[in-house]
């Protein structure tokens, strides 16, 4: 019973950490630097027209272009400790207009 108790009070710890992903603050600590200003062919961030061709490619490539890296920009972009579903929440957040 000990062991269940355990098990549970560490998937809630967990999840809690899942679910304290800061998107905008994360946003600014790594993507920021080359999105903001478009720099090296990035597509500016909030510019829903410079985003809809990348999203045209699906999620999975966009997640993919990220990991791996693409043209300037570097395998993992400036975020090494990024999940593949937080890689979808950032680009969703640049992609939004603002």
């Amino acid at each position: 019973m000990k062991k269940l108790a355990v098990m549970a009070a560490v998937t809630a710890a967990m999840s809690a950490n899942v679910q304290a992903f800061d998107v905008a603050a994360k946003y600014q600590q790594t993507c920021n630097v080359c999105h903001a200003m478009a720099v090296a062919g990035a597509p500016k961030s909030f510019d829903k027209a410079a985003w809809e061709p990348r999203l045209a490619k699906g999620m999975d490539a966009l997640v993919a272009s990220v990991t791996n890296g693409l043209n300037a920009m570097p395998p993992r972009g400036l975020c090494m400790d990024c999940t593949a579903d937080q890689y979808k929440q950032l680009i969703n957040y640049m992609a939004a207009p603002k």
